[in-house]
């Protein structure tokens, strides 16, 4: 899959945007060229060779803030998209075989959990638990299930009905096995669809619940606490914002691009795309060589 995603420029460009983004938050914290906890007298200072993003105002380097800040950033988004396939795309599978008072119970979960708002729940958990990035990531991606559940459980009915896997269940197959041999295959192409998908949405989460202060603590830099804390001297320094705002915006943007990008190349589109590019490359190898003219 990972093939026929790169044949697409849209997905080229997403799965660059994204490497970067993973590589910034693996090395982020060891290019910072200054501590991202010290302060200095050099308060609101405008970009220059020296602070190359200018300094907030506590005179901490706003560079090295971000890239600081991209690690928390980052695997708080990889912690909801992941959660949330844990927990929506197993039952959703096995609802479909698992009878008939399974499906009703986990039906009636995830429409609870759809009707939760999840930043107030999230609120609610952490003042229970206390504050945390881990914990709310985890009750996010919970709230956030539903969507694996419901794209998986249509995805394995389409298939469930399917007469070679009617014929594996009457020979005897475990549901195990049949899920394993044939249902899965199905399945993966919509739940990596809607993995891509929350992966960005789980950057607008993160950013939201930092922006508020919630699950990281200041002065523990984060993309969402640095668009908070720049709001408030925009007189000073009023593209101060737009840096972290850049950054949640076209990371989001890559994850609903790489999504688009993958529902493209799976399912009927994606074997006919395939099918188009080894013709053309048949016909290219057969007719050879445009010869070019000569004297």
């Amino acid at each position: 899959m990972l093939r026929r995603v790169l044949t697409l420029p849209s997905g080229r460009i997403a799965v660059g945007i994204l490497a970067v983004t993973i590589l910034l938050a693996v090395f982020g914290p060891l290019l910072a060229p200054y501590n991202p906890l010290a302060t200095s007298d050099n308060t609101l200072a405008a970009a220059s060779g020296e602070h190359w993003l200018g300094t907030d105002y506590l005179g901490r380097d706003v560079l090295s803030r971000l890239l600081d800040g991209s690690r928390v950033s980052v695997l708080g988004s990889l912690e909801v998209a992941l959660t949330a396939l844990a927990v929506g795309s197993v039952p959703g599978i096995l609802s479909v075989y698992f009878g008939r008072a399974f499906e009703w119970i986990s039906l009636r979960l995830a429409d609870t959990l759809v009707a939760l708002p999840f930043l107030l729940f999230a609120v609610a958990v952490i003042a229970l638990l206390g504050n945390g990035l881990t914990q709310a990531m985890l009750v996010t991606g919970v709230l956030v299930s539903p969507l694996f559940y419901r794209v998986s459980r249509a995805a394995t009915l389409s298939v469930a009905r399917s007469p070679y896997v009617e014929a594996a269940l009457l020979a005897g197959a475990s549901v195990g096995w049949v899920v394993r041999r044939h249902v899965w295959v199905k399945v993966l192409p919509p739940i990596a669809v809607a993995l891509a998908q929350t992966i960005g949405v789980g950057f607008v989460i993160v950013s939201s619940l930092t922006f508020l202060g919630i699950g990281v603590q200041p002065p523990a830099p984060t993309w969402g606490g640095l668009l908070a804390s720049d709001l408030g001297y925009l007189s000073h320094q009023p593209w101060a914002p737009l840096p972290p705002a850049l950054l949640i915006m076209i990371t989001v943007w890559a994850g609903n691009l790489l999504a688009d990008a993958i529902r493209d190349v799976s399912g009927e589109a994606g074997r006919a795309l395939v099918g188009r590019r080894k013709a053309r490359t048949h016909g290219i190898e057969k007719t050879g060589p445009v010869p070019t003219g000569g004297a």
